[in-house]
């Protein structure tokens, strides 16, 4: 969680954009190729984030709670409603505005990541983070897996590391 909370930071103070994603990403689960692909209209005064998830191709709806609402008010604060969240600087090849690409946002959060001694980071970090801390704070491996829309519970288990950690925790104190 203190690595978690550096980056964040740390990405607060760089660049607004890629903490958004950060935030985004670890307050609702989602995969970072569906959170860059939305639009301002697909987050302001909403309850829920709506997609159809890119990898499962499912309606997938997100909630979002008073401390995300609030970070994604600020930000989108002077946008319009047709505008990327995650805008690239790049247009496409007839000038129209287009998101970030997975592969912009993994270098730049890879690079800070690096920088503050987070090590094997990749995009799904953020995914498994937030179940495996969502795990931690609910014991809901059956919630978790609806969230994730996996097949079963020993994959969920499987994705976020908990089955070797329950299994660590169980051999904390056997001892014959």
């Amino acid at each position: 969680m203190e690595k978690i909370i550096e980056l964040k930071r740390e990405l607060l103070k760089r660049n607004y954009k890629y903490y958004m994603v950060c935030v985004m990403a670890l307050n609702t689960g989602m995969r970072i190729g569906d959170i860059i692909t939305l639009k301002v209209a697909d987050v302001k005064n909403k309850t829920h984030i709506v997609i159809r998830e890119e990898k499962t191709n499912k309606t997938k709806l997100f909630p979002i709670n008073a401390q995300l609402r609030d970070e994604i008010n600020q930000y989108i604060a002077r946008m319009e409603n047709e505008d990327y969240l995650f805008e690239s600087r790049q247009k496409n090849n007839i000038g129209v505005k287009v998101n970030i690409t997975r592969v912009q946002a993994y270098r730049y959060i890879k690079s800070v990541a690096e920088e503050i001694g987070i090590e094997h980071f990749g995009m799904h970090s953020f995914r498994k983070s937030f179940g495996y801390f969502y795990y931690q704070q609910t014991k809901d491996v059956a919630k978790l897996m609806q969230i994730f829309n996996h097949s079963s519970q020993e994959v969920t288990k499987r994705y976020i590391g908990l089955s070797q950690d329950e299994i660590d925790e169980s051999l904390q104190n056997f001892f014959l």
